[in-house]
């Protein structure tokens, strides 16, 4: 690749923004199901196929370095504004960052390595539960001032070592079964585009 043909350009940039409002929106909308406090620890498993498709199809129309980072980021960077605690755009900044590196072994051509990319970004959202290992009591004093005593009380039952191991095996499997169906329902845009 030639650097003209690497560097993001305001288009780039564009897409970039299209798709993380896509992204963001998706994501809140399953995110709904985190009320009943069980099912937030369903809930980046069921995104991680639901994001799939959105995420290959970007990366199928933005081929070049560091447009996948800026893309992950732009998530983690709006849930911080909106009250979670610094580890979340941290612990995604280092994911993106492999998953850029992984990306970049493809030459951002591969269908393969930008399913492998996807998979890793996937696990993004466990740091949201995550916090709540790390950083227990601003996490649970943020939750309670948000969702109240009730369901803080019944999250914080359901939160520890071990089921935060089966949260970010969620989060795989079901970016895993989104990488797929991503690479089953884009099949003619990645021919399009050029990937294989």
């Amino acid at each position: 690749m030639s650097q003209s043909k690497t560097r993001l350009e305001v288009r780039d940039l564009v897409t970039i923004g299209v798709f993380g409002v896509i992204y963001f929106v998706c994501m809140f909308a399953v995110g709904m199901m985190g009320v009943v406090p069980i099912l937030y620890l369903f809930y980046p498993t069921v995104f991680g196929v639901v994001g799939g498709p959105i995420v290959l199809l970007f990366m199928a129309k933005v081929q070049k370095p560091w447009a996948l980072v800026i893309f992950g980021m732009i998530t983690p960077i709006i849930m911080f504004l909106f009250g979670h605690t610094l580890l979340v755009p941290g612990v995604a900044l280092v994911t993106m960052l492999v998953a850029e590196g992984i990306r970049r072994i493809g030459k951002y051509r591969s269908l393969r390595y930008n399913m492998l990319a996807y998979v890793v970004m996937a696990t993004i959202l466990c740091s949201s539960l995550l916090q709540m290992l790390v950083m227990k009591e601003r996490y649970l004093e943020l939750t309670e001032a948000e969702m109240g005593r009730e369901y803080t009380e019944a999250l914080k039952q359901l939160i520890s070592v071990r089921n935060m191991g089966f949260v970010y095996l969620g989060a795989v499997l079901g970016g895993t079964v989104g990488a797929f169906l991503g690479r089953k329902l884009l099949r003619k845009h990645f021919e399009k585009a050029g990937i294989v």
